[in-house]
């Protein structure tokens, strides 16, 4: 039996032209290589799983690589790069600051900087998760870190920047990478899932992407789990199931009851979702991005802002002709206060029928005034 490798390894990008999502960044980074503009540190901040390691180690590879194409891109054939995509590489270091984070561990790092690369012109080192670094080993690295020898750069990585140090931040070159759009994910997960021949719906990937909040090794880690829960054909009806989504046909019902004031299916087809094991939490958070939504849809200008499939989108577009830009400013308004009211009220259940039964009213209101 073949040992199964998870997606989020298997199609790691391996080149600055695979990476999902940050071409500002990778440009840069290979216009630095190709101007021989190096800098002596970087740091890659930004969300978990947006490939801050991943273009660290292209970065890495890339530079010392001794036969460049004419993309700026690692040529995978000289000495350098083999010994690199082997994981042998005697040039490319990484460290994990979370179990290497004493004095002694920077002292060994320092002690190791002097020593020349073997190939290539440079000797690279990564520490992932630099945060974590005692107040004490930052304070060690310091020196290194400003005047490092020339053939030595330093690239860290983290997720939480604000725990750097202000004079480690000041040596550094930073790059702030952004959570990745819904609609590059879902590209993305189109062409693993073609790869992988698993057949899909459109929809269903948009819900992983969203799931993933701009994350792509949580994407392909969701979406690994829906091949394994539904075979090699991805569903919408599955994805939710398995994701324990809520389906936006609720609220687009709900929105329907809201607008003809029917308290009375409001009430049951919300005691409906509560039966399905939703929590009434998530589900008053879900319908305030469904009014946000269908708002965002009343404009032209501002309908790039919704991040759902085509299908979806009709919809909102549909329901938006039908809703006042006076019944959703209301209708976000109440969600919003009933939102932040949640966590004090005694009964749960209670405190969200009470804002069904609201934003029932909100026409009547408007009509009374």
């Amino acid at each position: 039996m073949e040992n199964f490798i998870v997606s989020a390894r298997k199609y790691r990008p391996t080149t600055f032209d695979t990476v999902v999502g940050q071409s500002s960044i990778t440009t840069t980074l290979k216009n630095s290589i190709a101007t021989n503009h190096l800098g002596q540190a970087y740091l890659f901040c930004g969300p978990r799983g947006v490939g801050k390691t991943t273009c660290a180690r292209i970065f890495a590879k890339t530079i010392n690589c001794q036969n460049l194409n004419s993309e700026i891109e690692a040529c995978d054939e000289c000495e350098s790069c083999k010994s690199f995509n082997e994981s042998a590489s005697f040039s490319i270091h990484e460290l994990d600051a979370a179990s290497n984070n004493s004095v002694e561990d920077i002292r060994s790092l320092i002690e190791q900087v002097r020593i020349p690369p073997q190939i290539g012109n440079y000797s690279i080192y990564i520490i992932d998760e630099v945060h974590m670094l005692s107040a004490s080993a930052f304070n060690a690295f310091l020196k290194t870190l400003e005047e490092p020898p020339k053939h030595a750069i330093f690239i860290l990585a983290t997720t939480e920047k604000h725990k750097i140090l202000p004079t480690i931040l000041s040596r550094c070159q930073i790059f702030d990478f952004q959570r990745i759009k819904v609609e590059d994910a879902v590209k993305h997960l189109v062409s693993v899932a073609e790869k992988e021949d698993i057949e899909y719906e459109k929809e269903a990937l948009n819900v992983i992407a969203l799931k993933s909040d701009g994350g792509m090794r949580d994407a392909l880690s969701i979406f690994d789990q829906i091949v394994s829960f539904s075979g090699k054909t991805i569903t919408y009806e599955k994805t939710i199931e398995n994701l324990n989504f809520l389906d936006y046909e609720y609220f687009f019902k709900l929105t329907d009851f809201f607008l003809k004031e029917d308290y009375a299916s409001s009430l049951l087809l919300f005691d409906k979702i509560l039966d399905k094991g939703f929590d009434s939490h998530n589900f008053l958070i879900g319908l305030s991005g469904h009014f946000r939504d269908v708002l965002v849809c009343k404009d032209p200008q501002t309908t790039e802002l919704l991040e759902v499939g085509e299908s979806i989108r009709e919809r909102y577009l549909e329901q938006s002709k039908n809703c006042s830009v006076d019944f959703l400013y209301k209708a976000l308004d109440l969600a919003s206060k009933f939102d932040i009211n949640y966590k004090i009220s005694k009964n749960k259940r209670l405190h969200v029928e009470l804002a069904l039964l609201q934003f029932c009213n909100i026409l009547k209101k408007k009509a009374l005034n």
